[in-house]
């Protein structure tokens, strides 16, 4: 059977759902349309983010205050405050629920969850995703692996606490310590359905972009969003396995008995009878998944910027197969470069320095997106939304990260620099507060078309300005505490003379980031009251090309209420000569004398959608 056959017999089936009514669970919640789906993992996103934020903040409560009495927390965290400070074990658990909830939970389910659910049907001219059950199963499983990690943080014994990587031994014995107790076989089951959740949704994602392109969306008419999110999901299905492969053998190694991972095991002077296993084994199978999750979390936020970007400059996109093919590019060195994180783990320096070479070629295609970002935004008729904040925030937090990657690819540098402080500025600098920013750029773009509201622009505006400058006070001392050797998952630095001397740079980094979190509430408010109280949203507030703004304001399951337009051209036809208008949708058809056709095409397409 042809695509073109399978799309149309799609189609017929979204028209016969479109008119069946459905009942409030069945709509709402057991939902089968995409833009629902994409609604739930944007709110289940922020409430993880939320979560994970404020664990963040607890902790740097004790780094930057450790003389404060933290008794007041006590009603909300029990015995984990002893004598008026955190538990130094209850310490190392935040540090690792944190890490694992706003890399998993927040960047990678609710940013590729929200905006490829949301964005793939209506940009490629589809009805709705490939599967409409198994996205509803992929929100699920979902759902139950956040309810797993959510319990584990109120159990008795504490949630996991061997840092965001678990890596074993500490993670493989359950009488290590406290939280590698239960808290960690919930974290291990948690995460092992997550990854069911994340391949139902990659296959959907890759199926539906192949297979349900409307009439003329040829590849190379593809916005950037839907290359970044494609090539993701390509990522995901690769690398995500081997993640679970791991966490399947260290769930052996836990509960039977086996030696995966471990070797010479003493615990209170006992030997243990496994022998034979390595834990550096885990460290590879982690990081097969871990550097490829760093382009999972990043690549989707980089193609929303690509989209606001050419929006809000009135500019096409500069070198648009440049960046597909850094998108490429991205993606495959992605999956050779993860053992630079394995420098200090003993290996020879012949394998060390391959994987260094390969790490730093990784930075040609990262600058190539970097400078037609910045050639895009040159002498561009720039509309400085609260999005186009967000992306160039993104584009210069992207860039200054990106430097000090280059710095820790160098293994001579590296192995001083290793869990130092200098790493934590340094990823979260160019994967956690870029994604987030490009998770922000996006919510506040689609937001008009999500809702059929309007966020309100002051408040978006305040929400940038703290939130960027927060983010660069908290995160860019850290690189010179760093380099004065400031090891990171350490409970406390009083206790240490060479480290007392930047108990007040710690102070002020605790502070910044207590302001930063706190400024989020606005966005929080913005979001809300604007779902039932905003300015009702026009059909194309942005005046952008790409097909979801053809669509009505308040979008029914099936998109669009008649047939699906075609495509003519590609999505950044912005500020063309002979154009009466500055933009030129895609299903706009082509012409062999713009100056004089092209203002009546523009006002035909304007009255057929509006």
């Amino acid at each position: 059977m042809s695509a073109t056959l399978t799309h149309e017999i799609h189609v017929h089936e979204h028209e016969h759902e479109h008119h069946e009514e459905q009942s409030f669970v069945r709509k709402y919640i057991f939902s089968e349309d995409h833009k629902t789906i994409s609604k739930q993992f944007l709110i289940s996103g922020l409430i993880w983010a939320l979560i994970g934020g404020s664990l963040s903040i607890l902790f740097r409560l004790q780094l930057g205050f450790p003389d404060a009495n933290l008794d007041w927390l006590k009603p909300v965290l029990g015995e984990w405050i002893q004598n008026g400070k955190l538990d130094p074990e209850f310490y190392l658990a935040l540090v690792t629920m944190h890490g694992t909830i706003m890399v998993f939970f927040v960047l990678t389910a609710g940013l590729s969850g929200t905006f490829s659910n949301f964005l793939i049907p209506l940009q490629v001219g589809a009805r709705d995703m490939a599967s409409g059950f198994l996205n509803m199963l992929s929100y699920w499983f979902f759902f139950i692996s956040s309810i797993l990690m959510f319990i584990s943080l109120f159990i008795e014994t504490g949630p996991a606490a061997g840092g965001w990587v678990i890596y074993p031994p500490l993670s493989a014995l359950p009488q290590a310590i406290s939280g590698s107790g239960l808290g960690m076989t919930l974290w291990l089951s948690s995460m092992a359905i997550f990854i069911v959740s994340s391949l139902l949704g990659s296959i959907n994602y890759i199926t539906t972009v192949i297979n349900l392109r409307t009439a003329g969306m040829t590849f190379t008419r593809l916005p950037l969003t839907i290359w970044a999110f494609f090539i993701t999901a390509i990522i995901g299905v690769l690398s995500f396995p081997v993640l679970f492969s791991a966490a399947l053998l260290l769930i052996f190694d836990r509960s039977f008995g086996t030696s995966f991972y471990l070797s010479e095991i003493y615990i209170g002077g006992e030997a243990l009878h496994n022998m034979g296993g390595s834990p550096i084994l885990f460290q590879h199978l982690f990081w097969f998944l871990g550097h490829p999750e760093v382009y999972i979390v990043l690549l989707p936020a980089l193609g929303i910027t690509s989209e606001i970007i050419a929006t809000n400059s009135r500019k096409p996109i500069f070198g648009y197969r440049a960046m597909i093919g850094s998108i490429l590019g991205i993606a495959f060195l992605s999956f050779i470069v993860w053992a630079h994180h394995m420098f200090v783990t003993g290996m020879n320096p012949f394998l060390g320095s391959i994987f260094m070479f390969l790490t730093l070629i990784i930075a040609v295609p990262s600058a190539v997106k970097g400078f037609n970002y910045i050639a895009t935004m040159w002498r561009g008729n720039i509309v400085f939304t609260p999005a186009m904040l967000f992306s160039i925030g993104l584009v210069s937090l992207f860039l200054s990260g990106g430097l000090t990657g280059i710095i820790l690819g160098n293994a001579a540098l590296d192995i001083q620099l290793h869990d130092t402080y200098y790493v934590v500025a340094h990823f979260h600098l160019v994967m956690g507060s870029a994604s987030f920013f490009g998770f922000m750029a996006g919510v506040y773009h689609w937001f008009p078309k999500m809702f059929g509201k309007m966020m309100d622009e002051r408040l978006g505006y305040i929400h940038f300005w703290l939130t960027f400058i927060g983010v660069y006070l908290v995160f860019f001392p850290m690189h010179y505490i760093g380099i004065a050797g400031f090891p990171r998952r350490y409970y406390s630095f009083t206790s240490y003379d060479a480290f007392s001397t930047f108990s007040d740079l710690n102070m002020f980094i605790s502070a910044a980031a207590i302001i930063t979190f706190t400024s989020q509430l606005i966005f929080g408010f913005n979001f809300f009251y604007s779902i039932f109280k905003g300015r009702r949203a026009t059909q194309n507030p942005w005046r952008s090309n790409s097909l979801e703004w053809t669509t009505p304001v308040n979008v029914g399951h099936g998109n669009w209420e008649g047939e699906i337009p075609s495509v003519y051209r590609w999505p950044y036809d912005y500020s063309k000569p002979g154009a009466s208008e500055d933009f030129i949708p895609q299903n706009v058809p082509l012409s062999s004398t713009p100056e004089s056709n092209l203002p009546h095409e523009l006002e035909d397409a304007k009255n057929e959608h509006v």
